[in-house]
């Protein structure tokens, strides 16, 4: 069977390393980077890391207006599905991408299936929302994380080939850690495990607020703690156009982005997470790191309900209490699968074919 994957954010491209591995093995995988993400160190090393196969279209979309940068890459997306055919159309997630991906294919009478369907923060002034609730309901085929997800699509009527799979960039966590492990991160940056918190901040609900990004870097300044903080471009551009760059840089150890397996060697090792992210949630919870969630809402509910993630806002005092004082203790019982949710989806699609 011949199947064109959409990818073109950081976090579809760690989804989507093990599921092409698996989906190549048995079928034609049409790989599509829509250039959502298009920094070099966004991107391309993270296709590097990953050992992700080269993209067979790059349509090189980048920045703009939600509408404009989904209108550009459903255009592009409609001319490679013409001229390729696939048989079946597979997205990832929750960005832009994945809704152009989802409604060219609904509109070409394609199928499609979603990975990491049925999740809700039910906040729908996230643009990640809307994004991932029209996703799942013109799909064919849908992907499920964990159970709450499963449960989430019976409660809108979605009950027909839903597939609790677990979570794919589980998968890549177990299977990247000890790589990660081996890398001389810490030392190229000199920092001590344990001795530092790692920020990542770049949803657009948080950077392009003046007032919501000056109170964040307000707390990473003043939280009295060595703070790493790979910054996303667009997150940069702003925090210079705000005029808060140099306080931030002035306190905090700012770094360029970096690979998927340097992230994970500074996650490891971190002893918080400060992250407005759904994937790095996620992370740190695999690994057992405290994570202060920049946000007021979560779509991971599952770390949350098991002590190890505090969703705390954007208020300044909010986020240094949360620094100071949140130590989750205990074990961490929600599932994520089993560490081959790539393979079972790959199985599901075999049976297709």
């Amino acid at each position: 069977m011949k199947i064109a994957s959409v990818v073109g954010a950081r976090p579809q491209f760690i989804k989507a390393a093990p599921v092409s591995r698996e989906l190549r093995q048995h079928n034609e995988e049409i790989l599509v980077h829509t250039g959502q993400h298009y920094d070099a160190n966004m991107s391309d090393v993270f296709f590097a890391a990953l050992d992700i196969p080269a993209p067979d279209y790059n349509l090189g979309v980048g920045s703009a207006s939600h509408a404009q940068q989904t209108a550009d890459m459903m255009k592009g997306l409609e001319d490679v599905f013409e001229k390729e055919s696939p048989q079946f159309v597979l997205v990832y997630g929750d960005t832009n991408s994945t809704l152009a991906g989802a409604l060219v294919a609904a509109k070409m009478g394609l199928p499609l299936g979603h990975v990491e369907a049925g999740l809700r923060s039910y906040n729908r002034s996230m643009p990640e929302e809307a994004n991932r609730v029209v996703t799942d309901h013109v799909s064919a085929i849908l992907f499920c994380p964990t159970p709450g997800a499963v449960e989430n699509l019976r409660q809108e009527g979605i009950t027909r080939d839903v597939h609790l799979v677990g979570d794919v960039m589980y998968d890549v966590a177990l299977q990247s850690a000890q790589a990660a492990r081996s890398r001389d991160t810490l030392a190229r940056l000199g920092l001590k495990a344990g001795d530092y918190i790692l920020a990542t901040v770049h949803r657009a609900g948080t950077v392009e607020d003046p007032s919501t990004l000056r109170r964040i870097v307000d707390a990473l300044v003043l939280c009295g703690r060595t703070v790493v903080f790979p910054v996303h471009p667009h997150t940069r551009k702003n925090l210079e156009a705000f005029g808060l760059w140099e306080a931030l840089r002035s306190k905090v150890l700012a770094i360029d982005p970096v690979d998927y397996l340097d992230f994970l060697a500074l996650l490891m090792n971190a002893s918080k997470v400060v992250t407005d992210s759904g994937g790095v949630q996620k992370e740190a919870y695999f690994f057992g790191i405290p994570c202060v969630t920049l946000r007021d809402e979560t779509e991971w509910l599952e770390t949350v309900e098991d002590g190890w993630n505090a969703v705390v806002g954007t208020e300044t005092e909010d986020i240094l209490d949360a620094i100071a004082n949140f130590n989750p203790e205990g074990i961490k019982s929600k599932s994520f699968g089993d560490g081959h949710a790539a393979e079972k989806i790959a199985r599901v699609l075999d049976r297709l074919g």
